[in-house]
């Protein structure tokens, strides 16, 4: 036992005053004898002093007692808490407002319920520091951030504990930290996994999902365009064991288009619209029962086609099979040869190709590196009487490509990487016996990038470099009749169209929130004009992206804007330039997987409640000082009653 205030302890040496008053009341009775009734007098007396000496006794006991838990009282006495040296540390709430605590649990989603309780059963004057994963609220109280905790939204970054505990570590402070966590462990990284610093005090909340099926609208992309529609691909995941029926409904704005039922009978499925061939800007809606929520809805845009400006710089004879790749109805082929060329034309295009030159001057060098860094496609197709030197010196610009040797026999092209881009959507399998492309000439390239196309003997044949904007490939040999049948192939259909596609204003525009790749507008910007994105429907979310003006382009960044879902209309003076869409990552999507067993290093509570009741039973010392309050009454009772009842 301990004390606060020992140096009232030096009071007991009161205890001697009643010891005093009681040796000062037992002097010695005066002896009185009388004649008559002697006997009876003498024993009358005898019984009295005895039941005097025991009442005093006892009036000096209680008083002694009475005394001494009085001064015991103002001294405080205590027991030392279990974990006192913890009671200066900081308390941090982390909460995981991931879109995978929308699941349902015994008392509903997730979420909320972890929100209930911080608000029913956190402590009033408790200081703490709360965060999510995109909020921090730093030494606050429960009554400050009641609001704000109602109002907390799901976020679509995926949650990252890791990340959370940087964040305090930055907020520098001398005291060790008390940390609760509040999860549901799905999808956690390892790198969670990790051993806390010493200075954390970790308690783990759980949160465990009753209803882990879930079915989600995955992407959706244009399947064919015919001559007055568009065959609109929706490709559904199923994270249930069961095969339910699920009706599916098109939207464009608030119109209904069209809607199916359909059967999953597998882990992915797709499903086909065909809609008119014109602007679109809606979304695809899952009518789901169970699961979540947020990945059943799919935002995407169709702007109306525009025309993608190709300039082809070769010899006339060259250039003729390109008229054939890109037809009027969907491209501006422009073709010349380099003697007559106008570079004013280049920064006009969306692709530029170099078709079989033998050497690149100086001044086309650096107008295409300009070119590729606002964000045009480049196609280069080396010459059989290439300057290698001159080569080199222009592909430094976009990678590290170097030109070898020549090679001059036959070889085939056997393979094809099916995964690149370029090829994303052309085959519905793996092809591994086709009418293999032959080349009579080729060059040996030195590059780090993987090859798009390669010949037998593995040397690529067809690579690319890219930056965010835009993309460079480069064939390793001239493809014209005289040294290639590479024309004749069904394979250069996709790869001169795909190549010339890619990054244009074609096809769906769908983005998922948070995406680092930028858009590129078409759009010629005065010097205090900026483009605007604002929200389809009323009263909807407005911000200025992050813009850069790229001569008559506009590269547009939304790494942190939009924050919510939806379709998008980009606006330049007030009028629409551009139907943009965004989605949320589909990265919570399956609740099966549960990564709890990462926090079970940790101690793992039950509840909210036993957290703060630990806390406050092992940071809390039992104070006596009541206790005695309580007998120094009590002594006072038994004093009185002794007074009264006791002859």
């Amino acid at each position: 036992m301990q004390f606060k205030h020992p140096e009232i302890l030096y009071f007991l040496f009161l205890l001697v005053i009643p010891i005093i008053v009681h040796l000062f009341q037992l002097r010695r009775f005066k002896k009185e004898y009388f004649t008559n009734v002697k006997l009876l007098r003498e024993l009358s007396i005898i019984q009295t002093r005895k039941s005097s000496k025991i009442k005093k006794w006892l009036l000096l006991a209680t008083r002694l007692a009475l005394l001494t838990a009085l001064i015991l009282a103002f001294a405080q006495p205590f027991f030392k808490a279990k974990d006192s040296q913890a009671v200066t540390n900081e308390l941090y709430i982390v909460l995981d407002n991931s879109f995978s605590m929308q699941a349902k649990g015994q008392q509903g989603e997730l979420l909320k319920r972890a929100v209930q309780d911080l608000l029913e059963k956190t402590p009033e004057n408790l200081t703490f520091s709360l965060l999510t994963i995109d909020a921090v609220y730093w030494n606050t109280d429960i009554k400050s951030i009641q609001k704000e905790l109602m109002n907390l939204n799901y976020s679509a970054t995926p949650f990252q504990l890791d990340q959370a505990l940087s964040t305090i570590k930055s907020k520098k402070s001398p005291f060790n930290k008390d940390i609760i966590i509040m999860t549901d462990a799905i999808n956690l990284s390892a790198s969670n996994s990790n051993p806390l610093d010493e200075v954390f005090n970790p308690f783990v909340l759980i949160s465990k999902a009753e209803q882990k099926n879930n079915i989600a609208i995955d992407s959706v992309y244009l399947n064919q365009t015919l001559a007055n529609f568009y065959e609109i691909g929706v490709k559904l995941k199923s994270f249930s064991k069961a095969t339910p029926d699920v009706a599916i409904a098109l939207y464009n704005q608030k119109q209904l288009i069209a809607k199916t039922q359909a059967t999953l009978t597998k882990k992915e499925q797709e499903l086909f619209f065909t809609i008119p061939k014109e602007d679109f800007n809606g979304y695809v809606y899952l009518e789901e029962q169970a699961g979540l929520t947020y990945d059943n809805y799919y935002y995407f845009s169709i702007s109306k086609p525009k025309k993608t400006t190709v300039l082809a710089i070769g010899e006339p004879e060259k250039n003729q099979f390109l008229a054939k790749l890109y037809p009027d109805d969907e491209f501006q082929l422009i073709t010349t040869e380099l003697k007559t060329l106008d570079y004013n034309l280049i920064e006009n295009q969306s692709v530029v190709i170099l078709n079989e030159l033998d050497e690149i001057p100086q001044a086309l060098q650096t107008t295409l590196k300009s070119f590729y860094e606002k964000g045009g496609n480049l196609i280069f197709i080396p010459s059989a009487n290439a300057n290698t030197t001159n080569y080199n010196a222009f592909l430094i610009n976009f990678g590290t490509f170097s030109f070898g040797n020549s090679n001059k026999r036959e070889q085939k092209i056997t393979s094809i990487s099916f995964t690149h881009p370029l090829y994303n959507g052309v085959f519905e399998k793996k092809v591994t016996n086709f009418q293999y492309p032959t080349t009579q000439l080729s060059y040996d390239l030195r590059s780090t990038t993987s090859a798009i196309l390669s010949f037998d003997d593995q040397r690529a044949f067809l690579t690319s470099a890219t930056n965010s904007l835009s993309s460079f490939y480069i064939f390793t040999a001239p493809i014209s009749k005289s040294f290639s049948n590479f024309q004749n192939s069904p394979l250069i259909v996709p790869t001169f169209y795909n190549m010339a596609q890619q990054n244009t204003n074609t096809g769906i525009s769908a983005f998922a929130i948070g995406t680092s790749t930028p858009i590129i507008l078409d759009e010629t910007l005065s010097k205090d004009e900026i483009v605007e994105v604002i929200r389809t429907g009323e009263n909807g979310e407005k911000f200025i992206p992050q813009q850069q003006v790229l001569s008559k382009k506009v590269r547009l960044s939304f790494v942190e804007n939009p924050q919510e879902a939806g379709n998008y209309t980009a606006l330049k003076a007030n009028m629409p330039i551009k139907n943009i869409s965004f989605n949320y990552p589909r990265t919570e999507s399956d609740l099966s997987l549960d990564n709890s067993n990462l926090l079970a290093a940790y101690p793992n509570e039950q509840s909210l409640d036993s957290v703060f009741n630990t806390l406050q039973t092992n940071r809390t010392d039992n104070q006596l000082w009541k206790w005695f309050v309580a007998l120094t009454l009590l002594f006072l009772i038994l004093e009185i009653l002794i007074q009264k009842f006791v002859k």
